[in-house]
């Protein structure tokens, strides 16, 4: 799937599991809530000190990975045991935000998009954390691709995006 769809998919779902490389090589994933700007730039927020920091210092590159529409099912034709779900992958690289302006945006990106009825209170929030909270930008550097498996109301696995567009219509 495209680049459109990968970007639906990493909005959508509730977390995208990171994956940095430690200091001595070993992988790192964790799950985090992140926030899209434009097609290419996701933050997250984090602690001043940690793994994440400590593996962004020795290695940047980071790759984001996301599952949603997941569910088992038996496949409609042939009665297979299967999974539909709806994935997105992409490479990036990450750095710690030091301007001040753009860690408040990207504070203010992230909290729109999980706590959007509760942006009253962002500002006060902002006053109490700014100086303990670390933001970290991630620049994609090629674009986000998708994969998935879903089936229409036929029982026909759906291929490509034309597919998407039938399904919604019918």
């Amino acid at each position: 799937m495209d680049a459109t769809f990968a970007l639906e998919v990493l909005d959508k779902a509730p977390y995208i599991t990171v994956s940095f490389t430690r200091p001595d090589g070993s992988p790192y994933g964790v799950p985090l809530s992140l926030a899209r700007t434009d097609d290419k730039t996701f933050y997250f927020h984090c602690a001043l000190e940690g793994d994440k920091l400590d593996c962004i210092a020795v290695n940047p590159i980071v790759a984001l990975s996301a599952v949603t529409k997941c569910a088992p099912t038996v496949g409609p034709k042939d009665g297979s045991f299967t999974l539909q779900y709806k994935s997105a992958m992409a490479v990036g690289k990450a750095e710690v935000v030091s301007d001040i302006d753009e860690k408040i945006e990207a504070l203010r990106a992230i909290s729109q998009r999980f706590l959007p009825h509760h942006m009253d209170a962002f500002d006060d929030a902002i006053a109490r954390s700014l100086e303990r909270t670390a933001v970290v930008k991630i620049t994609l550097t090629a674009p986000p691709t998708g994969k998935r498996k879903q089936y229409d109301k036929q029982g026909e696995e759906m291929k490509g995006r034309n597919s998407e567009s039938r399904a919604k219509r019918a």
